[in-house]
């Protein structure tokens, strides 16, 4: 259960935090789509089921993570997140889109499906 009593979905995202960003996204093999968030933020639970939609539906071919911004500021910073919800998409360690703010799914889908070839917009 999440810390608001809810029942959380089984999800296909990992934790990351300062210390594995590293390993876990800029170093990854193909491409990474990371979700910065923090507890405190609406529009990010909003966004929760929706990247928990992506992660399943994209399994095998990006990587979904998150990561909480106010236990991890030193990455929050060198990636420039000014405000949460914010995807970003990594490829070969670089940001190559980005997402501020809680918006539907097929506009995510929309902006990652160029860097992304073999995930079809219409998803």
């Amino acid at each position: 259960m999440s810390p608001e009593g809810r029942e959380r979905p089984v999800t296909d995202h990992t934790q990351v935090s300062d210390s594995t960003f590293g390993s876990e996204v800029l170093q990854a093999a193909g491409p990474v789509l990371v979700d910065f968030g923090a507890n405190w933020c609406q529009p990010c639970r909003m966004l929760d089921p929706i990247v928990d939609e992506l992660a399943v539906e994209w399994r095998g071919r990006v990587k979904v993570t998150k990561m909480d911004i106010d236990e991890n500021v030193d990455t929050t910073v060198r990636f420039g997140v000014m405000s949460v919800p914010t995807l970003i998409l990594f490829h070969h360690g670089q940001p190559v889109e980005r997402v501020t703010g809680f918006v539907p799914k097929k506009r995510i889908v929309d902006a990652f499906a160029p860097h992304l070839p073999t995930i079809s917009a219409a998803a």
